[in-house]
């Protein structure tokens, strides 16, 4: 148990002024988890055979600190189709990389990871992505016109598909991120519109002529769609008033040995497709 100390300003009613009150608070400090990075993401057009994963270890709440890197642990990767395991090697500590690595659409690959005597295993199946059919700008009229840039891509029929798409501008601290699940487009071509709006507080500028944003669009499986949305949706509602205190994910590593000491992070195995855009 961690006693933080709360400095609170309080504007006392009386002759007496302005007074500050120290409080103690007891917050219970929560055990170190293991988290797993672990994107194996297939671009498209190459042979995926490049991949890396990384361990670190969770860090109290009230430290401002890095996660620090997880050293020594077993890392291998399992085509449960195929029978093929792929053995991660340490490189630098808590990056674990393979340049041999067979990515094969609709697979199952499983990770297992064994780390402080306790073995850590996901799931996960490798779905396809659907080409850009192309990618263009608009600009929307209002007070002030205002660049967008417009992402189409067609959705294959009869076949559920699930989509993560990444925006990012090479000025900008934070990427702009979507789900996105085929239900109501099944079949059609379908397009997404980005932009950016001013913000002055947080120093968010909108597109000019000249501004490049790079796009990243993943098939992706159902549950990793579900933890997405999850995980987006905790990020967008954080600074509302009314908002929930945002508590770690538990993604799909669980700990065989010992559920209780569950691990954070999440296993994808995904395709992908990247794409450069320049406003003119």
């Amino acid at each position: 148990m961690k006693t933080v100390h709360l400095y609170i300003a309080l504007a006392c009613i009386s002759l007496l002024g302005a007074c500050t009150d120290v409080i103690e608070v007891d917050v219970p400090e929560a055990p170190i988890r293991l988290v797993v990075e672990a994107s194996l993401d297939w671009e498209q057009g190459t042979t995926g055979n490049e991949q890396s994963i990384q361990l670190r270890t969770s860090t109290p709440y009230f430290q401002n600190q890095d996660n620090p890197p997880v050293s020594g642990a077993s890392v291998e990767v399992v085509n449960l189709d195929t029978g093929e395991t792929f053995i991660f090697t340490e490189g630098t500590p808590g990056n674990y990389s393979i340049d041999t690595f067979v990515p094969i659409l609709g697979n199952r690959y499983q990770l297992d990871i064994l780390y402080n005597g306790e073995r850590y295993r996901a799931t996960e199946t490798l779905f396809p992505v659907s080409p850009f059919t192309e990618i263009s700008q608009s600009t929307e009229e209002g007070e002030d016109d205002v660049l967008e840039v417009n992402v189409s891509f067609q959705d294959p029929e009869n076949i559920a598909n699930w989509y993560y798409l990444r925006f990012q501008g090479r000025e900008d601290r934070l990427p702009e991120l979507y789900y996105i699940e085929d239900e109501f487009i099944d079949g059609n071509e379908f397009t997404i519109f980005y932009e950016k709006i001013e913000d002055e507080d947080q120093n968010i500028q909108e597109f000019q002529p000249g501004d490049v944003v790079d796009i990243q669009f993943y098939g992706i499986s159902e549950d990793y769609y579900n933890y997405l949305q999850l995980l987006i949706d905790q990020f967008d509602s954080a600074g509302e008033p009314f908002s929930a205190t945002p508590v770690p994910l538990v993604g799909n590593c669980i700990n065989l040995d010992n559920p209780d000491n569950i691990a954070y992070g999440y296993f994808r195995v995904t395709e992908k497709t990247s794409a450069a855009y320049t406003f003119n």
